[in-house]
């Protein structure tokens, strides 16, 4: 990499840094909080009891000493593991809105990872493919922050499919605790999509039980409609297949369109079979409101 190259990378990295902080501290600020909970409350200290307490906070050892009512005093355990897992198959390279899916996720998970340092909370990131292509393991900081989000942006990965079920157990494998996983992915697999689903379902549900799992999905808008161009060649990215498509067709276009309303249709009853939470971004278009929208729906389901 010359210095130009370093230069440019460090330029687009900062401008995302600069984006998202000012989201976090201007809309998002308390919402992060609110949704994504410590482990549990520790013990802090007691103290006098004043009309109003919750009678079952009484301690009743030290009550007994003292002769008069002392309750216990708890904080919560606020902090926390974020986990980004970030699907860097070739698919995820498209994009026909001036940003790719990449670059979407890349922005997404830089408005988590500052909005989880500034709780105090650590974020650690898994790349993949078909396979884990690199795993950076949870810290704090705004170095490490920057970094996070320079490797979703610029790392290389070594292969192009998509194994999202194999991410979801590398997880499990290296986060024992109780972690916040976000699985960023445009959910794009070769093959019996039945099959994949079903694969993708059991892995789900088994690191749900361990992890608080929120499913991210990332779709561009020609994905779903068709533009009129013509015949258009269409390669799949992760297996090379073409195929050509005649978009002025309205049969073709509306063909197109159901099967990706259907695939998305099956995706989100999986998520829903598993009471998975999940966010769905379009690249090209705002996603503070899907955003803001996420949080306020999980805030009103965890009251």
């Amino acid at each position: 990499m010359n210095s130009t190259q370093a230069r440019d990378i460090l330029k687009k990295v900062r401008q995302i840094e600069i984006r998202t902080n000012r989201l976090v501290n201007d809309t998002l600020a308390g919402e992060y909080h609110s949704v994504f909970r410590g482990r549990g409350m520790d013990f802090d200290e007691v103290r006098e009891y004043v009309p109003g307490d919750e009678v079952r906070t009484i301690d009743w050892n030290v009550t007994a000493r003292a002769g008069r009512p002392f309750v216990k005093k708890f904080t919560e355990e606020r902090e926390l593991t974020v986990l980004l897992l970030v699907d860097l198959s070739a698919s995820g390279n498209f994009g026909s809105a001036g940003q790719s899916k990449r670059e979407l996720a890349a922005e997404l998970a830089s408005v988590v990872a500052f909005s989880a340092i500034r709780n105090s909370d650590k974020v650690g990131l898994v790349l993949f493919t078909d396979q884990v292509e690199q795993y950076i393991p949870p810290k704090k900081g705004r170095r490490h922050i920057l970094r996070l989000v320079r490797e979703i942006l610029y790392f290389e990965p070594q292969r192009r499919g998509t194994n999202v079920a194999q991410a979801l157990d590398f997880a499990n494998s290296v986060t024992r605790r109780r972690a916040v996983v976000f699985l960023v992915s445009d959910f794009q697999s070769s093959g019996n999509q039945d099959a994949a689903l079903a694969v993708l379902r059991r892995a789900m549900k088994q690191t749900h039980r361990r992890h608080d799992l929120v499913a991210v999905r990332i779709q561009d808008p020609n994905e779903v409609a068709l533009p009129k161009v013509g015949i258009l060649a269409m390669e799949d990215a992760e297996t090379g297949e073409l195929i050509e498509l005649d978009t002025l067709d309205p049969q073709v276009r509306s063909r197109f369109q159901d099967d990706a309303h259907e695939r998305l249709a099956k995706l989100r009853r999986t998520f829903n079979s598993e009471a998975i939470d999940s966010l769905e971004l379009v690249t090209g278009q705002p996603y503070v409101p899907a955003l803001k929208q996420f949080f306020e729906n999980r805030s009103r389901r965890r009251q």
